[in-house]
């Protein structure tokens, strides 16, 4: 199990049964960014990611 897991396990028990907008979730994330400036990289990677999921040429 990743570190991380523990938060992710977390984030669905509490929120899981809600449903967001992506729009939600990107003003979170910039939220989070601009209090964590050091974790800018890796939340623009998970943007990334999740922006370009369907593509099929990545």
């Amino acid at each position: 199990m990743y570190f991380t897991d523990r938060g992710i396990e977390e984030l669905q028990s509490r929120r899981g049964d809600e449903e967001v907008t992506f729009a939600w979730l990107a003003e979170r994330l910039v939220e989070f960014v601009d209090l964590n400036p050091e974790f800018e990289v890796p939340v623009e990677r998970l943007a990334t990611w999740l922006a370009r999921l369907d593509d099929e040429d990545e």
